[in-house]
């Protein structure tokens, strides 16, 4: 059984991790709304509309991951290298093909959809050039998922923290024009993340070529280099990759829909979606600690001890979860100043703000419980759960955004159908179906 601090040394550097990487939204974020409420809503559904796509990849990665944990937890480490190359290089396929498509159809399809031509014109600048990213992404999260799977979590902090730094540097050198640089607005924010995302791979070429044992995992295999694990990563893959991409998907859809409330509410909805960026990080952090741990687990074939493991993880997040939602419900006003100078826009985004903290009640159990689903290398009961949450949440968000039209606080509450429902759905599985038996 891990301990607590097991939990929390495999925890923290991806909680680390997390926090750096999101610097890059977090950034684009608060200097974007320094330059108006356009670029603020711009920067959401384009951010949004990338993040969709990444997710397809960090999809792929979490099946390879469950793998990876599952074949590291029963000391078949040789078995690991032929996952992670070849689920690398069909993740390089993929961004290329995606690049190509988004950059061909994303303008007419977003044409369709996006209400104001303000808004489409500068979502479409930002996404022009932030789409190139996902070619360093994809193979960003494959790394991620190898260091996770093995509990080697502390490099992704490093790798994470090159990655804020460059982007911050960067983001304020070419969105404001200084040091030399040319003031490029909500184009420059995205060619900041695009550099950064690339610097964070040089890392981990580096640093897996200088201090990994690499033969340890089985890089000099011939048979890493095949392709006769792909359809097996696939088998499990697949499903993950079609979960993540419904889910931010719909997510997309939710900020079209506040689009369609005004820009006003596309600005509120954005800044929200930042400052909590800090709790869906904590919460992240731990989820994925519970995902790769069940993974681990289970390959060492102590299945009892999940539910006891899972318990230890929600009560050592909530020490650190809770006291920071107590600290957005006392102080939003102050927390949001740093996204806006505009104090009608901050004090329009007070409701929104405290609606999604207090969904954090159920985020947190919710997410823990939906990766030990994951975990358990069953992810069609996972993509099963997502589709029937999603339907319910879609056609919340559909009634309060585009028949009712009500406040942006009000969709906001979607949150907690969606978090709360996932919950309920994964305690059912906990304890109806035969997970313990299952085999990947």
């Amino acid at each position: 059984m891990y301990t607590n601090k097991q939990i929390w040394n495999v925890s923290y550097p991806i909680l680390l991790s997390l926090f750096a990487q999101n610097i890059v939204n977090i950034t684009d974020t608060a200097f974007l709304g320094h330059l108006g409420e356009v670029e603020l809503g711009a920067s959401a559904l384009g951010g949004v509309f990338y993040l969709a796509i990444f997710m397809i990849g960090f999809g792929f990665s979490t099946g390879a991951q469950i793998l990876m944990a599952r074949r590291n937890g029963e000391n078949k480490y040789s078995q690991i290298s032929p996952i992670f190359v070849q689920g690398t290089f069909f993740l390089i396929i993929i961004a290329l093909l995606v690049i190509f498509g988004t950059l061909r159809y994303a303008s007419p399809i977003l044409g369709l959809m996006i209400k104001s031509p303000q808004v489409l014109a500068s979502t479409i600048e930002f996404l022009d050039w932030r789409t190139y990213g996902i070619f360093f992404a994809f193979i960003n999260v494959m790394f991620r998922a190898f260091f996770v799977s093995i509990t080697k979590t502390k490099t992704l902090t490093i790798s994470a923290i090159i990655m804020g730094v460059v982007n911050i540097f960067l983001d304020y050198a070419m969105i404001f024009g200084h040091f030399g640089f040319q003031i490029m607005g909500i184009a420059g924010a995205a060619i900041a993340s695009v550099i950064s995302e690339f610097a964070s791979v040089a890392f981990f070429i580096i640093y897996s070529l200088s201090v990994v044992n690499i033969k340890k995992y089985g890089f000099f295999e011939k048979s890493a280099y095949t392709l006769k694990q792909l359809p097996h990563i696939l088998n499990v893959s697949v499903w993950t990759m079609i979960q993540y991409f419904l889910s931010v998907g719909t997510w997309f859809i939710f900020f079209l829909a506040t689009e369609h409330l005004g820009e006003r509410s596309l600005a509120v909805s954005n800044i929200v979606r930042s400052v909590s960026t800090l709790l869906f990080m904590l919460v992240g952090a731990y989820a994925t600690t519970a995902n790769t741990l069940v993974s681990n687990m289970m390959g060492e074939g102590k299945a009892s001890f999940v539910p006891q493991l899972l318990k230890k993880i929600i009560f050592q997040s909530s020490w650190i979860i809770l006291p920071t939602m107590l600290l957005m419900f006392i102080f939003p006003y102050q927390i949001m100043q740093v996204y806006s100078e505009d104090v009608s826009l901050i004090k329009a985004s007070i409701a929104s703000l405290i609606v999604l903290v207090s969904s954090y009640f159920f985020t947190t159990p919710g997410s823990i419980y939906f990766q030990f689903v994951s975990g358990t290398g069953n992810t069609r009961s996972a993509l099963f759960m997502e589709f029937c949450t999603l339907v319910f949440y879609m056609s919340y968000v559909i009634l309060v955004a585009f028949v009712f039209k009500m406040d942006v606080a009000v969709c906001w509450f979607a949150e907690h159908i969606y978090w709360g429902l996932l919950l309920i759905f994964s305690l059912i599985y906990m304890r109806k179906s035969d997970w313990q038996n299952k085999k990947i």
